[in-house]
């Protein structure tokens, strides 16, 4: 297929380098051109402007917020130059008002639209192995989904109105923010106790809690391992924002959210902003005065 990429940050270059070694003509954009560049020196082309993206069959979107999409007009006054048939598969993760926005005005201009954010951080995107959300028409899904197989080791197709893709991931993003929290809570006060961190996440990573979640972020946050960050306290912050405002429209009491939210701004004001989002257990290890 002929493909356009907007968001060549450290999963979207990951992503789009997969799209491109599975056979298929890659347009790119970012805003910084190194990326691209590299790209380029694998065989995509680069666009001289943002139009060029979305005239081919399918437009790929990794953006890091509702403010990025907006600012390079894919709500709206870029899809007016799309090339008709055009189906944008977003990858970002946004707010589910912002969804239903994008489901309108692509919807006006009989462009497909299908949210699909993914979890996993950019070493599993490199291998191809994320686990990627969708929804939206079952059409444009049947569509897009040999390529969603392509970045994605599990597809997963969460209803036809792309905003549940986008309520899916927030809801997921939460989980694992309430896991670094909870995590970083207990591993201060064994630290605090006495007692050595590194051989109670051994031991509970190894038994109860044996799965990727507690095994690597626990793993970072007893060896303060935060940089390069995977994904940063500030894109957290903003995620579990996004949860609570979508838990507010549906009236849901989602307490933790709350709390989890409030620690991820006292560690951007600490200077975590940038590092990965275990780094919230320095935060709670030095609020406990370790």
């Amino acid at each position: 297929m002929k493909i356009g990429f907007i968001g060549l940050g450290h999963m979207g270059s990951a992503i789009a380098a997969n799209l491109l070694a599975a056979g298929h003509e890659l347009t790119v954009w970012n805003r910084s051109p190194g990326p691209a560049k590299k790209l380029a020196e694998k065989g995509a082309h680069i666009a001289s402007n943002l139009e060029d993206t979305l005239q081919g069959d399918v437009l790929f979107s990794m953006l890091a917020n509702d403010d990025a999409v907006r600012q390079v007009g894919l709500d709206g006054p870029l899809l007016s130059r799309a090339r008709p048939g055009l189906v944008h598969v977003n990858l970002a993760t946004i707010s589910i008002d912002l969804a239903d926005e994008l489901s309108n005005a692509h919807g006006a201009l009989a462009l497909g639209y299908v949210a699909a954010p993914v979890f996993g951080r950019p070493d599993v995107a490199a291998a191809g192995n994320l686990t990627v959300v969708a929804a939206g028409s079952p059409v444009d899904i049947a569509f897009v989904k040999p390529l969603l197989e392509v970045i994605g080791g599990r597809v997963v197709v969460a209803g036809d109105r792309p905003k549940q893709a986008n309520l899916f991931k927030l809801a997921g993003n939460f989980m694992l923010s309430a896991a670094i929290e909870s995590m970083s809570e207990a591993f201060a006060l064994v630290r605090k106790g006495g007692i050595d961190a590194h051989l109670f996440h051994d031991a509970l990573s190894a038994s109860l809690f044996a799965c990727s979640v507690y095994q690597g972020y626990g793993d970072a946050i007893v060896n303060e391992r935060f940089e390069p960050a995977g994904f940063p306290v500030r894109l957290g912050m903003k995620d579990v924002r996004l949860a609570l405002e979508a838990a507010r429209e549906l009236y849901v009491p989602i307490p933790l959210a709350g709390l989890v939210h409030d620690h991820f701004v006292e560690a951007s004001v600490a200077g975590f902003a940038d590092k990965d989002w275990a780094s919230l257990g320095s935060l709670l290890a030095s609020k406990a005065g370790l």
